[in-house]
Order: structure tokens, then sequence, then C-alpha cells
């Protein structure tokens, strides 16, 4: 989930517009779980008074950026410009489209790439050839980074103070009950994941659903993006994802390794 507090110490920078990020939070205090919120609702969220968020609320909805029926509140379909202005200057998503629509055409199953935004992944580029979650995801979509092949791919590859720092803060919620939950367990995970090179999620992000991911290793070193398969766990096993889907993801991972 979304850490919604405030950063105190970049408010404290003169050149730190707070009423922005106030403005942005609001914003993010929606998602797919929570479409519809009251003003309660995102104060609490928010960590704002009742008084604060009313003003962000009522100025976004005279932008027609939200909408209330005079008790909740939900985001238009104007909001979409602010993704779109980030699609639109970003050549990332393009550059990966065209190896997951080839993975997916190979493969016959659901490819995506995501970057990690705070304790989330963000899906930036999908090719989506059935829908195998209970909920649609689409480009702009978050998840858990903990409990995502996405997300434990590239967490695996960040530096030591960065990982110490999400373990200390991140809550291991249990989505199904073969969600790894126990930090040390995790951090173990993300030890191997490190040392094979890619990620395997058996149905701990939703049941019926496996996935398997590689980091996109840039020329820095650097690790901000990843790639994935996820199939219907009644359909693939894990040890078949491995041996078919694994090399297709590698070999994107390498080409974009130069592209990026």
């Amino acid at each position: 989930m979304q850490d919604f507090s405030i950063d105190v110490q970049a408010g404290a920078d003169r050149d730190f517009v707070a009423s922005l990020e106030k403005g942005l939070l609001v914003i993010e205090a929606f998602d797919a779980a929570r479409p519809r919120l009251t003003l309660s609702d995102v104060a609490k969220l928010t960590g704002m008074t009742r008084a604060a968020a009313r003003r962000y609320l009522l100025t976004l909805t005279k932008l027609n950026y939200a909408e209330s029926d005079g008790r909740y509140f939900s985001l238009t379909p104007r909001i979409l410009r602010l993704g779109y202005a980030y699609l639109s200057s970003a050549s990332l998503s393009m550059q990966v489209q065209p190896f997951l629509e080839r993975i997916s055409e190979e493969t016959g199953e659901s490819s995506s790439a995501a970057i990690l935004d705070g304790d989330d992944i963000v899906y930036i580029a999908r090719s989506a050839t059935r829908r195998i979650m209970s909920i649609g995801l689409g480009v702009g979509s978050r998840l858990p980074a903990y409990c995502t092949a996405l997300g434990r791919a590239i967490l695996a590859h960040q530096p030591g103070d960065v990982l110490g720092a999400y373990l200390h803060r991140v809550h291991l919620e249990a989505r199904t009950p073969k969600t790894v939950t126990d930090k040390a367990e995790f951090q173990a995970l993300l030890e191997e994941t490190r040392a094979q090179g890619y990620a395997v999620v058996n149905e701990e992000l939703e049941y019926g659903l496996r996935s398997i991911a590689v980091p996109v290793v840039q020329r820095n070193g650097k690790v901000t993006i990843a790639l994935n398969l996820s199939a219907q766990a009644g359909r693939i096993s894990a040890e078949e994802m491995e041996e078919r889907f694994l090399p297709l993801l590698r070999s994107a991972s390498e080409t974009l390794r130069y592209m990026l």
C-alpha cells in the first residue's frame, strides 16, 4: 500500500511546494480497491485535517479531476491526462511493448513490465492474452511489490540500504495462505532471487496465479524495471515456467539492457 505520510524533511526545503504534494496525495488515495471515498476517508488516508482534505477535493472537483454525489468522491477520466503525460513523454514503455507482444505471441500467456514506485510496482507496459486475475490489470495498475514476481525481481537488486529500509517499514500482509509474511524468510527469497537471476511467485498474490519475472540489469548495473509472464497455476507448473518462459524473458531482458 502507498505510504501517504508527509515527508517532513522534504517539506523543510525552501523549493518544496507542500500544497502540490498534498494535492497529489489526495489523488493517490484513490485506487482500484478504493474508487469512491468520503471526505473522512481521504483525511484519514492522507493524514490531513478534514478541512484541508475538503479544500483539495473541492479544488479537484472544480477542475473536473474529481466528482461527488454529495457524500462520496471519485476521480474522473480527466485524471488520465496526468498518466498520459508520462507515457507520451517517456520512451521506456514504447521500447518495452514490442518485446512483451512478441513474448505473449510465442507463449500464449500475458506478459508485463513494471517499475518500483515506493513499496508498490506500477505496470508501465502490458500484453494481455486473457484475464487471469480477479482484478483487471493495465498500464498504471499498482500491486504490492513483496508478493509479486516483478516486485521481487527488482527488490532483490536494490542497494543494501534501500532494501534494508524497505524491509524495516513494509508490512507483509497475507494475500493468500501461501503469501510469505515472515521477514527473514522473505529476505532469504530475495537473496535466492538475486543469485539465480529470476523470481517465481506461486499463488502468493492471488489463488490460481503463478508468475515468473526477470530483472532488466541496465548498463550502469542498476535495476529499475522487470519483465514477467503470468499464467493460471492449474495449467502451467513452476518447472514448466522455468523451462519454457525463462529463456524468452532473459533474451528480452538482455536486449533491453543495451537499449535503456
